[in-house]
């Protein structure tokens, strides 16, 4: 059997965040994050933010984090939105309707990145800011992650 070499992509790395955000500190939780460790383990890391990042990946969310996170993953799932209440870095609590497209992990953070209706554009949101996530029946447009991703560097267009 031929082993693949490439890198992980960075919509893989959301995936296997979005995989691993419900999974809770229970058995299988332990048996995942080791072997993410062990595929991880083989990277070349230069650079502190990636590794900040695929350390935060296989740390175990809390336990009320992880249960919003299922709740995130499954209106992902379904492509339905949801509503958030959210806490802002200023304090203020809004309640957001949002068409979640993935999570991820930026350094220490974890993030649902998705369509905020409320500001009609796409917006990241840390997980430790919100408070509930409330199932709609509403559905989301089809969004494909790899165009969401608000922390992985633009590749520039060349001009023909």
């Amino acid at each position: 059997m031929k082993h693949d070499t490439r890198p992980l992509t960075t919509a893989e790395i959301a995936a296997l965040a979005l995989s691993l955000a419900h999974l809770g500190a229970g058995p299988q939780a332990v048996t995942a994050r080791r072997g993410l460790q062990h595929a991880l383990e083989h990277l070349e890391l230069d650079d502190d933010v990636i590794a900040t990042t695929l350390e935060t990946l296989t740390e175990p969310l809390p336990l009320e984090v992880a249960s919003r996170a299922r709740l995130m993953a499954d209106a992902i799932t379904s492509r339905l939105m949801i509503r958030l209440h959210y806490r802002d870095a200023s304090g203020h609590i809004t309640a957001r309707d949002v068409e979640p497209v993935t999570c991820l992990v930026h350094r220490e953070y974890w993030y649902l990145v998705g369509v905020c209706r409320m500001r009609r554009a796409i917006r990241a949101f840390r997980f430790d800011r919100i408070i509930a996530v409330e199932p709609t029946l509403t559905p989301s447009r089809p969004h494909l992650a790899d165009r969401f991703l608000p922390f992985q560097r633009r590749r520039r267009s060349r001009a023909a």
